[in-house]
């Protein structure tokens, strides 16, 4: 599963291209909702090197729903969710970017690089 390399042409295509990174990027997400299970993180009750692996993702979710049009809560709820019991530890809650401040990073990179 390449989560990077599919969400990264969620901002960087257009059309059929993007369509298809946004099928692929859900199709990841979801794949890691079902590891997840009904479980609060992937290591069941504690919160563990997974969740710190994956956790900085979700500061990005703003730029892919803005620049493909989605919306991942939709889609992929218990990611969400996870994500957000995530944010409540104040370890990651601190360390985490903004993600319209990312977003913005994002929006100036293809400006500069004429990937509009």
């Amino acid at each position: 599963m390449q989560v990077y390399g599919v969400s990264r042409k969620i901002w960087t295509s257009k059309g059929e291209e993007q369509e298809e990174a946004k099928k692929e990027f859900i199709k990841s997400l979801k794949k890691l909702e079902e590891a997840l299970g009904d479980e609060a993180y992937f290591g069941g009750d504690t919160f563990g090197f997974v969740d710190v692996a994956l956790i900085p993702f979700y500061c990005w979710f703003y730029t892919y729903e803005t620049f493909g049009n989605l919306k991942i809560e939709a889609e992929c709820p218990k990611i969400i969710s996870w994500a957000k019991r995530c944010k409540q530890r104040e370890s990651v809650s601190k360390s985490l970017g903004d993600e319209k401040q990312l977003y913005q990073s994002v929006l100036a990179y293809k400006n500069t690089f004429g990937l509009d």
